[in-house]
C-alpha cells in the first residue's frame, strides 16, 4: 500500500547572485515542476544575502530574505542548503557549519571544491550528509553525473575539455571576425561573456579548477588545482590562429588529463594535467565547439570515446545543474552515490607528471630578420635540444613588417616540453629574433 501524502522538504538558498536568482525563480514560480520530479513538496524557506535592501530580479515573498546565516543553521526544519557563495573563505567555513548543523548541500563553488573538496567530502561523510556539485563544472553539461554514474564501470584513461566559455568565445571571435585579442576581449566584456577583471578566465585558472574536480572524480587524486600546469590565451595573436588554420588546426584552450603507465620505478601510473592553448585538428569534434559553449571528451577502457557538449556558463545552464542536484538529493539518489564518491585509495599509486617531462608536438612562431641564414640559426638551436622539425612556413609577403621582422612558423615532431622551454630561451636571445617567441601544443 502506498501513501498519497508527500514529504515537505525545507530549503535554504545562500547567495542570490545571477545563478541564485535563476534558482530562486524556479523554486518560487514553478514549484510544481520540482515537486513532480522530486516526489516531494519543495519549500524555499530562507534566502540568505549580504544586502537585504538590494533590488532583486525576482519577486520574493515578504520575510523570506535574511542576512543572518544563523536563521538557517539554527532551524532544524531546513535540511537542504543551496550554497552559491563563491571563493574559498568564508565559503569553506560556512559549508562546514552547514554540515555540522545537519544540512545536505548543493553547491556550484568550483574553486572551493577544487582545492578543499577532499576535506569537505570527508567531513560530510562523517556527518552522514551529502554534497552535490554538478553546477561547479561545465555549467549545464551533466558531466559530473556522467563520471559518477554513466561511466562508473570504466577506468577513465584520458579526457580533453573546453571548460571556460570566455576563452572559447574570445578565440572563436578572433578567428571568425579576424580581430585581435584586445578588441574581442572588450566586446566579450560589453556583451557579458567576460568579467570586468577576466584574469581567472583567460589565464587558465578557472579551467584548472574544473579540471582538478574532474580529475579527482576520474582518478581519485588528492592534489589541488594549484599543481596543474596552466597557460593562458593572453599572448595569442590573430596571426597564430591563421597560421594554425593553414596547417589544418583550430586553436582551443584545452584542459587535459591523460593517464599512462610509468616508465620508471615507483608509482605504477603517471597522470598528466594541464590547461593550455592547443592546436586541435579541424576534424576533431572539439575544434567545432564555438562561442561560449563547453565540451568534454572522455575516453574509458570499456565505452571508448564519448563527448558531452552544451552551454558551459550563464544563469540558466548553471541553475539547471544546481536544481538537478536538488532533485538528486531530495529523492535520495545523492545519498546512495555520495558515500562512494572520491574513494582515493586507488589514486595513491598515481604520480603527477612533471610538466617538463610531458611530450607533445609543438607550434612555434618567431618574428625574425628577413635575411638568409635565419632558419639555420634557429634550426641549429632546436637540434641541440633534440627538437625535430616537421614543417615550416615563412610567407613571401605578409603585409607591413613589424620592426623589419617577418614571421617564421615551425611545427615539430613529438618532443619533451622541458627541451622546448630551454630551446626557446636560447632562441629568444639570438640577435635575429625581434620579439619573444610564441609556442602552443599540438593535440
Amino acid at each position: 500500500m502506498t501513501s498519497d501524502k508527500t514529504v515537505t522538504v525545507e530549503i535554504a538558498l545562500i547567495g542570490m547572485g545571477t545563478v541564485g536568482t535563476a534558482v530562486a525563480r524556479v523554486l518560487l514560480q514553478e514549484p510544481h515542476r520540482m515537486d513532480r520530479r522530486s516526489g516531494s513538496t519543495l519549500h524555499l524557506k530562507r534566502i540568505v544575502v549580504n544586502d537585504i535592501g538590494k533590488a532583486r530580479n525576482v519577486e520574493v515573498p515578504a520575510g523570506l530574505i535574511t542576512d543572518r546565516i544563523d536563521d538557517v543553521l539554527e532551524d532544524p526544519d531546513i535540511t537542504l542548503a543551496i550554497q552559491l557563495i563563491g571563493g574559498l573563505s568564508p565559503a569553506k567555513e560556512l559549508m562546514m557549519a552547514l554540515l555540522d548543523a545537519g544540512k545536505d548541500i548543493v553547491t556550484a563553488n568550483k574553486a572551493l571544491l577544487a582545492d578543499e573538496g577532499m576535506e569537505l567530502f570527508s567531513h560530510a561523510r562523517q556527518r552522514g550528509r551529502t554534497i552535490a556539485f554538478e553546477g561547479a563544472v561545465a555549467g549545464g553539461i551533466p558531466i559530473v553525473n556522467a563520471m559518477l554514474q554513466g561511466l562508473a564501470a570504466n577506468e577513465i584513461t584520458q579526457f580533453s575539455a573546453i571548460l571556460n566559455g570566455t576563452s572559447n568565445f574570445i578565440l572563436t571571435e578572433m578567428a571568425v571576425c579576424e580581430q585581435e585579442y584586445a578588441a574581442v576581449l572588450k566586446r566579450a566584456q560589453d556583451e557579458g561573456y567576460a568579467e570586468a577583471d577576466p584574469a581567472l578566465d583567460i589565464n587558465g585558472t578557472d579551467a584548472a579548477q574544473k579540471l582538478g574536480i574532474l580529475s579527482q572524480l576520474a582518478f581519485g587524486i588528492k592534489w589541488n588545482s594549484e599543481v596543474i600546469f596552466r597557460q593562458g590565451i593572453e599572448s595569442i595573436e590573430l596571426t597564430d590562429l591563421q597560421f594554425a588554420d593553414e596547417f589544418g588546426y583550430t586553436v582551443k584552450s584545452l584542459a587535459v588529463a591523460r593517464r599512462s603507465a610509468s616508465s620508471s620505478g615507483g608509482p605504477s601510473q603517471v597522470l598528466e594535467l594541464y590547461v593550455a592553448p592547443t592546436l586541435v585538428p579541424h576534424n576533431n569534434p572539439l575544434a567545432r565547439v564555438s562561442g561560449a559553449y563547453n565540451a568534454v571528451r572522455v575516453e574509458g577502457d570499456l565505452v571508448g570515446d564519448t563527448l558531452y557538449y552544451g552551454q558551459g556558463a550563464g544563469a540558466k545552464p548553471t541553475a539547471s545543474a544546481v536544481l538537478a542536484d536538488v532533485i538528486e538529493t531530495v529523492t535520495g539518489r545523492a545519498g546512495v552515490t555520495f558515500p562512494q564518491l572520491l574513494c582515493t585509495e586507488y589514486g595513491e599509486n598515481i604520480l603527477l607528471l612533471n610538466p617538463e617531462q610531458s611530450r607533445s608536438r609543438f607550434y612555434f612562431r618567431f618574428m625574425v630578420e628577413d635575411r638568409p641564414g635565419v632558419l639555420g640559426d634557429i634550426a641549429g638551436v632546436l637540434g641541440e635540444h633534440d627538437i625535430s622539425i616537421a614543417s615550416v612556413i615563412q610567407p613571401e609577403f605578409c603585409g607591413p613588417s613589424r620592426n623589419q621582422a617577418v614571421p617564421l612558423v615551425i611545427m615539430t615532431h613529438i618532443v619533451r616540453t622541458g627541451d622546448v622551454m630551454e630551446a626557446l630561451k636560447r632562441i629568444d636571445q639570438l640577435a635575429v629574433i625581434h620579439e619573444p617567441s610564441r609556442s602552443m601544443r599540438v593535440m
